[in-house]
């Protein structure tokens, strides 16, 4: 930053930006402090990072309007550049509770769906079925509450999941699920036009329905191609070693799914035993004592219990990596990306977050 700016200023506007930058300083600190600091203690070095982010980035704004003469405007392209890198190379965001003159932009949802690069999550195959579920909670009821930024952000990103299961036909139940949910929601949007508060024009939302229902044609065709290759195949594999991989699922369509690939198993997907313990897994004993389903021969029919109660109760949620709320610092953020935490022991503050608890965190 310091070469940037001494690269394209004189001795005069030194000063200047110097100046300048000791005003928003004091300011922003002056204003800060003058709120309740000991509700806001534990988070002081996450909240002086945030606040220095902003005061350089005031600084930037107010050098770019004062540079005059031939470069000006070559300077100013590049401070805005600065700009936008400052804001956006930290992957994590303070979360707080209460809306304050400085950091009211900090706690939306969208702006948090923009700082936490969820476009990069979607690559990693342990982080996909989160952001995944997060797009979906968001779709069902957040769309309208997002910025117009964020929602552009957030097709960009659903365009981004829908060409990689096109390209690896990987997952495309979770998407057909997703948009679906996607679209039920534009439609009541377009539909109902002027009962709710639209964030844009409502051709845009027009345009957006037809995207949706364009992805679901083309996953609606989507044909599952023949891996050609001669070598072992998971039919190859040994009957205990099969019935260990379907123990270990914890999604009942996902053992549906396997058992159609090959008839050895679907005998060992419809192994009763293994659907009492998916029920046992999932729900609690009074829960599926209340919807017990019994064959003719008095025997309880695991497999439809299942898919009942699924509709009554919510099922256990697992993932292979997620997002992470610093209870001492009070940010969200990915676990291997970090963040500025000064508690001694960090890690005994970490906390994982679902998807839902994730759209709880910025509901006031």
């Amino acid at each position: 930053m310091n070469y940037l700016c001494f690269s394209i200023l004189n001795n005069g506007e030194e000063e200047i930006f110097n100046n300048e930058c000791e005003y928003a300083a004091k300011k922003r600190k002056k204003e800060h402090f003058g709120n309740d600091t000991a509700t806001h203690s534990k988070s002081a070095f996450a909240g002086f990072i945030i606040l220095f982010d902003i005061a350089v980035m005031d600084c930037l704004a107010v050098l770019s309007n004062k540079v005059q003469g031939d470069g000006g405007v070559r300077t100013s392209s590049v401070l805005s550049a600065a700009r936008l890198s400052s804001f956006y190379r930290e992957k994590w965001i303070y979360v707080h509770k209460e809306s304050t003159k400085e950091r009211h932009g900090y706690c939306t949802l969208g702006e948090a769906f923009n700082r936490l690069d969820f476009s990069s999550a979607i690559q990693d195959i342990r982080r996909f079925t989160y952001v995944v579920k997060l797009l979906q909670l968001i779709a069902k009821s957040q769309l309208t509450s997002l910025s117009g930024v964020a929602q552009k952000n957030y097709f960009n990103i659903l365009d981004k999941i829908v060409q990689k299961v096109l390209d690896d036909h990987q997952n495309p139940r979770l998407i057909k699920d997703l948009l679906q949910d996607l679209s039920s929601t534009l439609c009541i949007l377009v539909r109902g036009v002027g009962k709710s508060v639209l964030v844009g024009n409502i051709n845009i939302w027009i345009c957006r329905l037809e995207t949706v229902l364009n992805w679901q044609q083309q996953l609606q065709n989507l044909q599952m191609t023949k891996q050609v290759n001669s070598g072992l195949t998971l039919s190859d594999l040994p009957l205990h070693m099969l019935n260990n991989i379907l123990y270990r699922f914890s999604d009942g369509w996902d053992i549906v799914t396997l058992g159609q690939v090959t008839p050895t198993l679907y005998m060992l997907s419809e192994d009763r035993r293994l659907w009492k313990k998916l029920c046992q897994y999932h729900f609690a004993e009074k829960q599926f004592c209340r919807h017990l389903i019994l064959s003719e021969k008095g025997h309880i029919e695991w497999k439809l219990m299942y898919f009942t109660l699924q509709k009554y109760y919510p099922t256990k949620e697992q993932y292979g990596d997620t997002l992470h709320f610093c209870r001492h610092c009070s940010i969200l953020f990915w676990k291997d990306s970090g963040h500025p935490c000064t508690a001694a022991d960090p890690d005994s503050c970490f906390t994982p977050v679902s998807p839902q608890h994730f759209i709880d965190l910025f509901k006031f």
